[in-house]
């Protein structure tokens, strides 16, 4: 019971996507699970803080990666002070839970000189299907989007006098993003020579693109230049992240072009900035 009144907080109040939605019940779901397994407790509301803590034992004896663990107490803690606020219980259990320590992540980006590579003309047709992928591959490296951002672009959302366009992210928080005149000016054309009336990116019935479509597409031009594992529309976006930042673009304007809520999303793109100015010390003080 209150789960599902805690479900529809998350959609109504905290205006999370359908995604995040699903995360946080899948978490409290397995949670639940294991305290009517383990303890016998058949009321998620009743778990303990012997019980929480025994459910992130075993997560972390599963080997499961701290970031994951660290989502999952998320949950519990968002859970357990909603049922607080709500007069459910009296306390949080989760206030003395100790996190775990996520190792330091270095972000995966294809090279400039790669990239130039894969933007080049012609690797792309000049029909409806070429001009489309061509401005997606783009549009993630030229503006750091996410793909769930760049599938809800609609027309109405460009300012083609001011070069700039709004971007709907998390929690439906808004961002302007700037674009050259150039780039401002190929997605003007798109729309105009194919008639786009509503998204920017369709098909051919003019309905709007899916992720697993946007994924597909993405994959088969980067794999035709990049040798990386992972050539999913994300490494466009952290490459775009760390070339600003290579470049010397402050990292507060990076944060807001990425629509990140907090500097420490943004600063795992340092360490790939770091290691260059290690490699470039190394290979050029006459001590070194």
């Amino acid at each position: 019971m209150h789960k599902k009144s805690f479900t529809t907080f998350l959609k109504s109040e905290k205006r999370y996507s359908l995604n995040t939605v699903i995360s946080y019940n899948n978490d409290l779901t397995q949670f639940e699970n294991f305290v009517f397994d383990i303890f016998g407790c058949n009321e998620i509301e009743k778990a303990t803080f012997d019980m929480i803590r025994s459910w992130i034992a075993m997560l972390i004896d599963s080997e499961i990666s701290a970031t994951t663990v660290n989502r999952k107490i998320c949950t519990l803690r968002s859970f357990f002070k909603f049922l607080v606020s709500n007069g459910v219980i009296q306390s949080n259990p989760t206030k003395k839970i100790i996190v775990p320590k996520k190792k330091v992540r270095v972000t995966n980006y294809i090279s400039k000189q790669i990239m130039n590579k894969i933007l080049s003309d012609d690797n792309f047709s000049n029909d409806f299907i070429g001009r489309r992928n061509f401005l997606i591959i783009e549009f993630f490296y030229y503006t750091g989007v996410r793909v769930s951002e760049l599938i809800n672009i609609k027309i109405k959302d460009f300012d083609f006098n001011k070069n700039k366009v709004k971007i709907f992210g998390k929690s439906k928080k808004e961002r302007n993003v700037p674009m050259t005149a150039k780039f401002s000016k190929k997605i003007k054309n798109f729309i105009s020579d194919f008639q786009i009336t509503e998204y920017l990116f369709t098909n051919h019935n003019n309905k709007k693109l899916y992720n697993k479509k946007i994924y597909r597409l993405v994959k088969k031009h980067l794999s035709l230049y990049s040798s990386k594992t992972n050539n999913s529309p994300h490494i466009l976006r952290h490459s775009f992240a760390t070339h600003m930042l290579d470049n010397g673009a402050d990292i507060n304007a990076v944060k807001e072009l990425l629509g990140h809520s907090s500097l420490t999303a943004t600063q795992i793109y340092t360490h790939n900035s770091i290691a260059k100015i290690k490699n470039i010390y190394k290979n050029t003080h006459p001590r070194a």
